[in-house]
């Protein structure tokens, strides 16, 4: 499907030939981003993909049980944010240029693809009847919160792990897709998981949670913009590992198939679309049609274009536990 509009963050886009490891001379560029497509290799490499077994403390507010539940199917309704969405004629998404198979930039279509991108097609389509008429705006994980909260997008659909900590400032919707955290390395690394980068220097995205859980493993972090640059660093041996969700890593290991996801999971990590928390009306909306793809099978067919086959029940809606707000 084609988007109204598309707005890069910057880089180079390259595909590398044949899956091999991407040549030397592209590793100097900082913001490199390479790219796969469904029906690939890449795709089957993603097959064995497992949902986290270990999960962390759950905190007191309930992330995955903190949306607003909808009030029926989503309508748009005189007065609301989707009407103002509907006046203006597009919808403005926040997405990633660079994580594979989650939202990226296919240059072979000339647009953004991914199971997120098709996420916002069917908000799009829910809003206009018209699922491209969407403009898409690159961000990065550092400008999330900052485009919802001063109205640069309508919602940002980024990988993006609902957190306590994030729902005081935006809003987010129900877990559309639940993921946990490993460790990424070359192929010839003796790391068998995080216990073993004591000391070591980890990459992650600045303002991801990954950080927290590499310094609590006594590593030393690095703080990138994007995982993609993360992935440069570690086919140049300045860092030992990645450490950050194991469906982000498994995008990175298609990119590159000399490196290997280790270790144990040991994070949950619920994913929610971000919306400002002045548009209540916009979240159930939003919810309303993550249910719909729920039940009519939209989700499990666009998990198993991009994700991996068979495709998982659908993590499943839960009523918001106020208590803590």
């Amino acid at each position: 499907m084609r988007p109204r509009a598309y707005h890069p963050i910057g880089g180079i886009p390259v595909r590398p030939p044949a899956w091999l490891r991407l040549p030397s001379v592209l590793l100097v560029v900082a913001a490199m981003t390479a790219w796969a497509v469904p029906g690939s290799a890449a795709v089957a490499a993603r097959q064995h993909l497992t949902a986290p077994a270990v999960a962390r403390a759950t905190p007191s507010c309930g992330p995955a049980a903190s949306s607003l539940q909808p009030t029926g199917p989503p309508q748009v309704t005189p007065g609301s944010f989707m009407a103002t969405i509907r006046a203006r004629h597009y919808l403005i998404a926040g997405v990633s240029e660079s994580t594979y198979p989650f939202g990226f930039f296919n240059p072979l279509h000339g647009r953004p693809e991914g199971f997120e991108i098709d996420i916002v097609h069917a908000i799009a389509k829910a809003i206009f009847g018209n699922p491209n008429q969407v403009e898409f705006k690159a961000i990065s994980d550092a400008q999330r919160i900052p485009e919802v909260k001063s109205g640069a997008v309508d919602i940002v659909a980024h990988t993006m792990t609902i957190l306590c900590s994030r729902f005081r400032k935006v809003d987010f919707s129900t877990v559309y897709f639940r993921a946990g955290a490993q460790v990424l390395v070359l192929k010839n690394s003796p790391v068998t998981g995080l216990a073993d980068l004591r000391g070591k220097k980890v990459c992650a995205t600045s303002t991801s949670d990954s950080i927290d859980y590499i310094k609590a493993a006594g590593a030393i972090p690095v703080a990138l913009l994007n995982f993609t640059d993360c992935l440069v660093l570690l086919q140049q041996d300045d860092v030992a590992a990645i450490s950050t969700d194991n469906n982000i890593q498994a995008g990175l290991h298609a990119q590159d198939p000399l490196t290997k996801i280790v270790g144990s999971v040991f994070t949950s990590e619920p994913y929610g679309l971000a919306i400002s928390n002045q548009h209540p009306e916009f979240v159930r909306f939003v919810n309303a049609v993550l249910q719909q793809m729920r039940t009519d099978g939209e989700w499990a067919a666009d998990y198993r274009d991009w994700v991996a086959t068979p495709a998982p029940a659908p993590p499943q809606a839960n009523p918001r536990l106020d208590s803590w707000r």
